[in-house]
């Protein structure tokens, strides 16, 4: 398509009226608050957007703290990096790995209870601007986690804390629970065509 100057006033019209859309709801919404976001689907890039968002809490000066669930075998490149900065971060790595490799009911359940008590200081601690819950979606697929406990839990959190769920199959009332819910879908993935997982990609 050419340009042409009528184009370009069209182009204009329409950005207008859209930034008086937006420009109206921004001055109608609400104070500012905690909000919980959960990051769910079969696609990449859930963990790797939690992630995304502890950097950018942490150049905000935010205090964070990340809990790791089912995780916890290897080190990955985000804890190997953030483990960089002990003084605004918390890391707890708390799984013993993906529940295939570990093919231990109560183990898994007792290291996701340990996961959990670390997550409840976390979300009791005011000072504490931002909470990673990293895979606790599998966690609680898996019944390794009371949901109705974990709900009250995040529930009961400080009113200013932001708080990011992680992980497929996200239940039902964990995304009722959600103020921002994104379900990431896979279109293709390197795996499916015997690639492995890569440093700085998956690791």
């Amino acid at each position: 398509m050419t340009d042409s100057p009528e184009r370009d006033e069209r182009h204009l019209a329409r950005m207008q009226r859209k930034k008086a859309v937006i420009d109206e709801r921004i001055a109608n919404s609400p104070d500012e608050c905690g909000l919980v976001l959960v990051l769910t689907g079969n696609g990449k890039g859930k963990s790797s957007s939690a992630f995304g968002m502890l950097a950018r809490a942490m150049g905000h000066g935010m205090q964070c703290g990340v809990v790791q669930f089912i995780k916890g075998r290897n080190s990955t490149g985000e804890e190997l990096f953030f483990r960089r900065f002990p003084e605004q971060v918390r890391f707890h790595v708390m799984g013993e790995g993906f529940t295939w490799e570990t093919q231990d009911r109560q183990r898994d359940i007792a290291a996701a209870e340990a996961a959990w008590e670390v997550s409840r200081e976390l979300l009791r601690d005011p000072s504490i601007g931002l909470v990673v819950l990293d895979e606790l979606n599998i966690a609680l697929k898996h019944g390794y986690l009371d949901l109705d406990r974990v709900l009250s839990d995040l529930q009961a959190r400080p009113p200013m804390q932001h708080v990011i769920v992680t992980g497929r199959a996200a239940k039902p009332e964990m995304i009722e629970m959600g103020d921002t819910v994104t379900e990431m879908g896979m279109l293709k993935h390197a795996f499916q065509a015997g690639i492995k997982a890569q440093k700085g990609v998956e690791l």
